[in-house]
């Protein structure tokens, strides 16, 4: 239980339902979808297409988006891969013809076919009482009328001021007084609402078919891109079983590949060998054995796993507990493993909503344009901001993720769900690019084996092992930061903070949820 003499949130408590986002308008918006008796899924798209507006910089209908539902907390989960793939034409060669050695990040190459709008059409076929017909009217209100922008999206703004000054018509669109919104703002994207207007009325087939995908088509085709029309029209989302594993008498879910969950559980399973009870929650050999098992787990990530439409990934022998025995064996506390340098093409942002409805139907959701403001290409007519999640394709021939025609990029972005016997008992998320597996490991062991109530764990400062650096948040304290540094760490400090996270914990004994968002963002948990 948190200290009331310093800052800090207070764990947000209800009886019927409740929402977790990264923007309090968004958690409204959920919340009075729920309260109209609409499901957790109807509740988490109404809350995403919103914050594809309002939240430009993470999330957006030319995103991706993956889910876990599991119906009244109980029955079967389901994963939901709605991730986008690469252009037909999009094959190696044609790539290493021209010279291009790796995907450009604001290129019409690192731009995937988007997969949210399809994902959010299978999720509320399966889940939802609503459609695209009311979910979306808290987003095309916002889009038409204008919104106001939060601090922590305006911080973003000026961070990516360069590089929305030279993208493919997102000065017209994203700077509309020639420089950064700053909070307070109030921005309109009346193009942005004409688009949403259309999927209100016709669905996904408003957007992978007809005018605004021949308005998306012709954008990239007229940048150099390789799309084409049937790219769009042939999209499909994959609807597949979770996998886990087993961390202190809880069973922890996530999305397969080419969803990189799989290196979150891998990090659980390493660190399931130590008793970090040992160390203190902010200590050098905590923070040490965090890294390490991230080093080994993001090793193993790059070695076998992509998309298994297009190589064979053993999930099993990866989960298996002596998998990584002979790095486990190695990990020392006094120095480093020597482990060769991983260096993932990209660091995205996103944004994840987590929701539990009156009839404990657990969603987590997460939906995402990749890095800040995607590819920086928004659709000439319109007002659509594409991802760049292809900058995630190695252009390599003999690399597992190389880039092919229809092939799906390894991801970044993970929702997970625990349970125990079977039962939901936190569907919880954090963002942030490659540090997500190791995000969702700090938060659940905060929770696990230090005892942290959600917002405690969503508090707690952060450190990511990235491409030979720990990268830490200023919170860390001076001692662990000197401490690692002696263990050999070369550490740095981040200039935002390491993502942002929700989670909401169900007391089925008490009838109660249990919520948490994180400060790192705008947004809050909000539950009736």
């Amino acid at each position: 239980m948190r200290s009331f003499h310093f800052p800090g949130r207070s764990t947000v408590h209800a009886q019927n339902a409740m929402v977790a986002t990264s923007h309090p308008l968004a958690a409204l918006a959920a919340v009075e979808v729920l309260r109209e008796g609409g499901t957790a899924a109807d509740a988490a798209v109404a809350g995403s297409l919103l914050l594809g507006v309002i939240e430009p910089q993470s999330t957006g209908i030319g995103g991706d988006c993956f889910a876990l539902i599991q119906p009244r907390g109980e029955g079967k989960i389901t994963a939901y891969n709605g991730s986008g793939r690469a252009p037909k034409a999009a094959n190696v060669e044609w790539y290493l013809e021209r010279k291009i050695n790796s995907v450009p990040l604001t290129s019409a190459h690192a731009v995937s076919i988007p997969g949210a709008i399809d994902a959010f059409a299978t999720v509320l076929r399966d889940h939802g009482k609503f459609g695209f017909d009311r979910l979306a009217q808290p987003a095309i209100k916002a889009a038409e009328e204008g919104y106001v922008v939060a601090p922590r999206i305006a911080f973003d703004w000026k961070n990516q001021f360069e590089k929305l000054k030279n993208g493919t018509n997102t000065e017209r669109y994203l700077l509309p007084h020639g420089k950064p919104a700053v909070a307070g703002d109030v921005i309109r994207q009346p193009e942005l609402g004409k688009t949403l207007r259309a999927i209100a009325k016709d669905g996904r087939d408003a957007f992978y078919k007809g005018p605004i995908a021949e308005d998306m088509v012709e954008t990239l085709r007229g940048i150099g891109g390789l799309h084409t029309l049937d790219d769009f029209a042939d999209h499909t989302t994959e609807v597949t079983t979770p996998i886990g594993t087993t961390y202190k008498g809880y069973d922890v879910w996530q999305c397969p590949p080419n969803g990189p969950g799989i290196t979150m559980l891998v990090m659980l399973n390493i660190l399931s060998r130590f008793d970090l009870k040992k160390f203190a929650p902010l200590s050098v050999e905590r923070f040490h054995l965090e890294a390490e098992a991230a080093r080994i787990a993001y090793m193993i990530r790059e070695m076998h796993v992509a998309d298994p439409a297009h190589m064979k990934i053993d999930v099993a022998k990866i989960l298996a507990t002596e998998f990584a025995d002979e790095y486990i064996a190695k990990i020392r506390m006094d120095g480093l493993l020597d482990l060769p340098n991983v260096a993932p093409p990209m660091n995205p942002s996103t944004i994840y909503i987590t929701v539990v409805d009156k009839d404990r139907n657990v969603c987590s959701f997460i939906n995402s344009i990749a890095h800040s403001f995607g590819s920086a290409i928004v659709s000439n007519k319109t007002g659509v901001l594409l991802q760049n999640r292809a900058g995630g394709f190695r252009i390599q021939p003999d690399h597992p993720n190389c880039i092919a025609g229809g092939k799906r990029p390894l991801h970044t972005i993970i929702p997970a769900l625990l349970t125990k016997a079977g039962r939901g008992i936190m569907p919880f998320g954090v963002m942030g690019g490659q540090y997500q597996p190791v995000g969702q490991t700090h938060v659940l062991t905060n929770i696990l084996d230090y005892g942290c109530d959600v917002q405690e764990a969503i508090d707690m400062p952060r450190g990511l092992h990235y491409e030979g650096v720990y990268q830490l948040e200023d919170s860390v304290p001076a001692a662990v930061v000197d401490g690692l540094k002696k263990l050999g760490h070369k550490t740095t400090s981040v200039v935002g903070p390491l993502g942002g996270g929700q989670a909401i914990w169900i007391d089925w004994d008490k009838g109660t949820l249990t919520g948490g968002s994180d400060p790192r963002k705008d947004g809050c948990a909000l539950g009736y």
